[in-house]
């Protein structure tokens, strides 16, 4: 890092989560002073918010490996690396201990919301000077604003807290906010909430894994409770396309969502919709109605008690208005990794290793690494972001010629995965029509 007057200031992390507390691992491996922000009460507060579910990653990849040599230098055992943690696995056996070392647990500042980050004293347009002055961060703590100096800040706040609306075209209603008591943005315990959804007429909508696995678990409520009606809406041409790379992806859990998500559509025990795009959302008669279109035809949906948006997230820039960021338009991701990660025109799941050079920003110093780096894209995995930021905090201490070593061993998830790496990309990552063979060797499902 560049020996200026901020050379003696902490690198601000801002984020709690798995990869918030890797560059903090990393930063205290090389030496160098942080504080991190975390807004909810403990880390990985957001993974507590699906702790109930099971990850499709092993713990082999799972853990980042600064912070495994911390913690075994402590004492701390870890996991069965082939075992399947929940998330709730993932921050009480992992996550909180790391927070708990000597080393770390003194710059973690919980119930802390960044707010705004800037330069100081330089507001975006400024130029002259920028790259000499610190960062600051305003934080609200306690209802109070503080506002903390830093000589790099690196966002890992992730975008759990924003999850996308039910609606296709991206937009929220004051019509679907006013259902907010009735309708769940992720995946819902079901289990707990067994209550609330027991003999109801629920639908859910997306057709990733967050939305598979509400409906796994809504069919074995249905099973105790066989009142209970399941709609699921995806705007897929076929359903088929949801199914994955199944026995060919190198992570079994997530190949067995997809074997047995279609065992249950082929079951009908849910109704299926697709493609269907929503165009509206609303209160009627005390159930929720849902409008939309499928195959041109308009489709009213009137008798929903419960609606579960599995839809994705998108990330909150709102509080870096202040930082020059590049960002894609398309996917908010980082603009470098927009390429590999579009689903638009990338399918595959398998991203080339990046590092700093992919993720610097116009402004010196700042990043956006994580699931966050991604912007609206879903194909993240924790082993990811672990890799982004020991390439960071190499480059911040001046070791360049490491930071660009890039290292990241993915497994592969079975579909349009040829050559990836080799930046050969297979003609049937390609969405158009044309590519949706029924013949069954389509890599693309």
């Amino acid at each position: 890092m560049n020996q200026t007057q901020n050379s003696s200031l902490p690198v601000a992390i801002i984020g709690g989560g798995p990869v918030g507390l890797a560059t903090a691992a990393q930063l205290t491996k090389k030496g160098e002073d942080f504080i991190l922000f975390e807004a909810g009460h403990t880390v990985g507060s957001s993974i507590l918010e699906w702790g109930h579910v099971r990850m499709f990653s092993t713990w082999k990849y799972n853990i980042d490996k600064a912070s495994r040599q911390l913690l075994e230098h402590s004492g701390w055992l870890a996991p069965y690396e082939d075992d399947l943690p929940t998330g709730k696995d993932l921050v009480e056996k992992y996550l909180l201990p790391l927070s708990k070392l000597p080393e770390l647990q003194g710059n973690i500042v919980l119930n802390a919301k960044v707010v705004g980050v800037a330069k100081k004293g330089l507001n975006k347009l400024k130029t002259a000077q920028r790259e000499n002055v610190p960062f600051e961060v305003y934080v609200e703590i306690d209802e109070k604003i503080k506002v903390f100096e830093a000589k790099a800040v690196i966002d890992s706040s992730g975008t759990w807290k924003s999850p996308n609306p039910a609606l296709s075209n991206g937009i929220w209603t004051k019509a679907e906010k006013q259902l907010k008591d009735r309708i769940h943005y992720g995946i819902p315990n079901v289990n707990e909430l067994e209550d609330r959804y027991k003999n109801k007429s629920i639908m859910v909508v997306g057709s990733g894994h967050s939305a598979i696995n509400g409906l796994l678990d809504f069919a074995q409520l249905k099973e105790k409770f066989p009142d209970t009606m399941i709609y699921w809406v995806l705007r897929k041409k076929h359903v088929r396309e949801t199914y994955g790379g199944q026995e060919n992806d190198e992570l079994q859990a997530r190949g067995e969502l997809g074997i047995r998500i279609q065992k249950l559509v082929e079951s009908n025990e849910i109704k299926v919709l697709t493609p269907f795009y929503i165009r509206d959302v609303r209160e009627n008669m005390g159930k929720i109605s849902v409008n939309g279109d499928m195959n041109t035809d308009e489709v009213k949906i009137s008798n929903i008690d419960e609606l579960v948006v599995s839809t994705g997230f998108r990330p909150n820039v709102s509080f870096l208005n202040e930082i020059r960021l590049d960002l894609d338009p398309t996917v908010e991701s980082v603009e470098a990794l927009a390429p590999l990660i579009d689903p638009n025109i990338h399918s595959c799941g398998t991203v080339r290793p990046h590092g700093e050079a992919e993720l610097r920003q116009s402004e010196k110093n700042f990043y956006i690494v994580g699931m966050k780096s991604y912007g609206r894209a879903p194909t993240f995995l924790l082993a990811t972001g672990y890799e982004q930021v020991r390439s960071i905090v190499d480059y911040l201490t001046g070791d360049l010629e490491r930071a660009k070593e890039v290292h990241l061993d993915l497994p592969e998830t079975g579909v349009c995965s040829s050559g990836i790496g080799k930046g050969i990309v297979n003609s049937c990552c390609d969405p158009s029509p044309n590519t949706n063979s029924n013949n069954g060797n389509s890599c693309c499902g």
